[in-house]
């Protein structure tokens, strides 16, 4: 069955490429189909399109699909181009022709923009709780190892000294940058395109401002052209926010796996997380974090991806878009992985306390002796070339009590700070309307 369908078949070959992965896909927008289909047909009835009598009916059946979706259930079957169409079908078959009467005052183009766009604010709000779960897994390890020293490194040479505190909560505070950018992508997906039609409107007395309202979101795409232009661009967006969390996890994922390592052991992994050798006995090996590490660095080409397909597109709806989805819909279950994961791992990690016991990094310190002597009164260079001096000739004595008391330094983490700035950003976000709206629309 084709929504477009008229009195000749397609060639088979044609229907296969053009078709694509596009009912597997759409597996994962059936819910917000359902959804979406509410609120239209509540509107359409409010405006005179669809009997007071009819309405009731089409609702209970449609609670039954999104149910059935939601338990996973939900099939396209052979032979049915798409989900809107598989919806319909299934309206049909227990309502007869009053099922036909949904698609009025809409396109697909319309009806898909919508379902991504449902779809897309939910996956965001999953991810942006499953990164503040990481954050607060962060956070704690800071605090727990906040007066435990560690090498940091410039050029991978010793450098000065850093902590453990530090290293766990300079990856929380990056957390709270990314979490700033998935909200953007989150407002910017949080806007209604239903109405829009094929891109040019309908003649039908649309009510805009009611579907808006019933889906919960924070506005609409009040430009029905523009609205059709989003298509692609919401979807770079969001793969820009996915990207620069996928980016953070990656550097600390490649900074687990150097730790972890006998050269440097400044990290250890419990041995239920690590897997091993088929020949060498001793073997634990990160491979959540090489893992974590790969697929985060997939995930960071996914903007560029659908700004490749979306590139030289003039204004309109194109067949390009379908491909998009394959890239763009499956990218949330990776990154809620990687982030789970990563929680997890983060959680169970032990730390080295006793790193600077070995002589090798007594160097790192002479920074802090350089310091000590401009302090007492020496000029800066001639501390300098005195502590170098030293060095070479051997007779350097590291003094390893430190005391850095500045802002966001080894004795002042601000940790606090960081919880803040997280915190506010979070509550930046409109969940909980979102989910009372479609809560209400679902009689739930």
């Amino acid at each position: 069955m084709k929504l477009w369908e008229k009195n000749f078949e397609v060639n088979a070959e044609i229907e296969r490429f053009t078709v694509g992965r596009d009912r597997e896909m759409d597996l994962f927008l059936a819910k917000y189909d359902v959804l979406g289909s509410m609120a239209h047909i509540t509107m359409l009835e409010s405006i005179g399109l669809l009997g007071s009598d009819e309405l009731p009916l089409l609702l209970e059946e449609l609670k039954n699909i999104y149910a059935t979706a939601e338990r996973g259930e939900f099939v396209i079957e052979d032979g049915i181009e798409d989900v809107h169409s598989q919806v319909e079908l299934m309206l049909t078959r227990k309502l007869g022709d009053m099922g036909k009467k949904i698609h009025s005052g809409r396109s697909r183009n319309d009806q898909v923009l919508l379902d991504l766009k449902l779809f897309t604010r939910h996956e965001l709000m999953e991810i942006a709780n499953e990164v503040k779960v990481l954050f607060d897994e962060l956070i704690a390890k800071s605090e727990q190892y906040k007066h435990v020293l560690m090498p940091g490194y410039t050029h991978l040479q010793v450098a000065m000294p850093s902590s453990f505190g530090l290293w766990f909560g300079a990856y929380a505070e990056s957390l709270c940058d990314d979490m700033l950018f998935l909200q953007a992508a989150y407002k910017m997906t949080n806007r209604n395109p239903l109405g829009s039609a094929a891109g040019y409107g309908s003649s039908f007395p649309l009510n805009r401002t009611m579907t808006t309202e019933l889906l919960g979101f924070d506005s609409m795409n009040y430009n029905v052209v523009y609205a059709q232009m989003g298509r692609g661009k919401m979807e770079r967006n969001v793969g820009f926010a996915i990207a620069t969390i996928a980016g953070t996890m990656a550097k600390m994922a490649f900074d687990a796996c150097l730790f972890n390592s006998q050269n440097f052991s400044f990290v250890k992994l419990p041995k239920e997380c690590t897997t091993g050798s088929s020949i060498m006995p001793h073997k634990k090996n990160p491979d959540v974090f090489e893992l974590i590490r790969a697929k985060c660095n997939k995930l960071q080409a996914l903007p560029q991806q659908v700004t490749l397909i979306i590139n030289n597109l003039p204004v309109g709806y194109f067949r390009d878009l379908q491909i998009i989805k394959e890239v763009f819909l499956p990218a949330f279950d990776e990154l809620k992985d990687c982030l789970q994961m990563c929680a997890y791992i983060i959680n169970k990690i032990e730390v080295n306390e006793h790193i600077l016991d070995n002589p090798m990094y007594d160097p790192m310190f002479s920074v802090e002796e350089v310091n000590r002597l401009a302090a007492e009164g020496m000029p800066f260079r001639d501390a300098y070339k005195k502590v170098g001096l030293d060095i070479e000739a051997g007779t350097f004595q590291a003094d390893k009590q430190i005391h850095h008391t500045h802002e966001g330094s080894i004795g002042n983490l601000c940790n606090d700070r960081i919880e803040a700035l997280m915190q506010n950003v979070f509550e930046g976000f409109t969940f909980e309307r979102v989910t009372a709206a479609e809560n209400k629309l679902l009689g739930r």
